[in-house]
């Protein structure tokens, strides 16, 4: 079924235009509604499904592409957020409630990836990124901390809220950005030679240089959040260059690679996450509030795990 949302596309900047973001379907796909608090969107290729979390109601939801049919990916399944491929085309899962990334292998079963920094629990992981290298980024504010709401109610063990790397040999959890009021969504850029980082407290989009041995530069703010409804999630890339980000009640953000705010996507719920799929890539699907919604594009989204062959996807 289709939203009839007139004024889908609101353009800052010709570039919004000239940049064929305006091209798509006039309005959005409402593909579920039924959810609590709606996050973590990922296409799963293999499965031709969108899998995504409902975390107040403590479960993982997906939707197929063939049938439109929704159904319970996971129950009781840690609070799940945030949600991502490796470069096996595994699910890698930031489990709020229980305080850990995990993996989900091809038969089901569930790995551990990281669960402790220098002997200290996590605090609630939210949002992973896959480098090519296999290493796996993570952000961990306490967003699942605070209350009983989207995981346990309990005291920080590390007092501070950070950005870590799980090295793909020896699964060393690393600390590599803190300074974060509560760090959120992060992305690489096409290249891998730069890391942005949401954090959603201070209303800024970081961006720190990506150094050869896995460590980050100091970092500096690539955009600011407007006062007023604007509050920054997850975010993603387009192939020519231009960043996408869930602003919550202002939408979906499109930023010029010179951190220019060039266009948005209005949606009626606050937009909590925002993930590029389908067989081009070039369908955006939005997690706002209750719901899973869908626009196809006329851009067409990077992968999540970056440059390079993906046997599992191409064969």
């Amino acid at each position: 079924m289709t939203s009839e949302r007139p004024g889908l596309y609101e353009m800052f900047d010709d570039r919004f235009r000239t940049g064929r973001c305006m091209n798509g379907d006039d309005a959005l796909e409402v593909l579920y509604t039924g959810c609590r608090w709606a996050e973590g969107p990922i296409y799963v290729p293999a499965w031709r499904q969108v899998v995504w979390s409902d975390i107040p109601n403590d479960r993982m939801l997906r939707w197929d592409e063939e049938t439109g049919a929704v159904g319970v990916f996971r129950r009781s399944a840690g609070h799940t957020n945030g949600n991502t491929l490796d470069r096996q085309g595994r699910l890698i899962t930031c489990e709020q409630g229980n305080r850990r990334v995990t993996r989900t292998e091809h038969d089901g079963s569930i790995t551990v990836l990281a669960q402790r920094w220098q002997g200290k629990r996590l605090n609630s992981p939210n949002d992973a990124a896959v480098k090519s290298d296999g290493s796996i980024w993570f952000s961990d504010p306490d967003f699942g901390i605070t209350s009983d709401y989207e995981g346990y109610r309990a005291q920080s063990e590390i007092g501070s809220n950070n950005v870590y790397r799980i090295d793909p040999a020896t699964g060393e959890v690393r600390l590599v950005a803190d300074g974060f009021g509560a760090p959120n969504g992060l992305v690489f850029s096409d290249d891998e030679r730069q890391l942005f980082v949401s954090d959603t407290r201070a209303g800024f989009l970081r961006v720190f240089d990506v150094r050869d041995d896995g460590t980050l530069s100091e970092g500096k703010v690539f955009a600011e959040a407007a006062p007023g409804k604007a509050r920054f999630d997850n975010l993603r890339f387009d192939d020519g260059g231009r960043l996408w980000v869930a602003a919550m009640g202002d939408g979906v953000h499109c930023y010029d690679p010179d951190g220019t705010l060039i266009g948005r996507l209005n949606v009626p719920e606050a937009v909590a996450n925002i993930s590029f799929g389908g067989a081009k890539r070039n369908r955006l699907f939005i997690t706002a509030e209750t719901s899973l919604y869908s626009v196809v594009m006329g851009v067409t989204g990077t992968h999540p795990t970056g440059p390079g062959r993906r046997p599992w996807l191409e064969g």
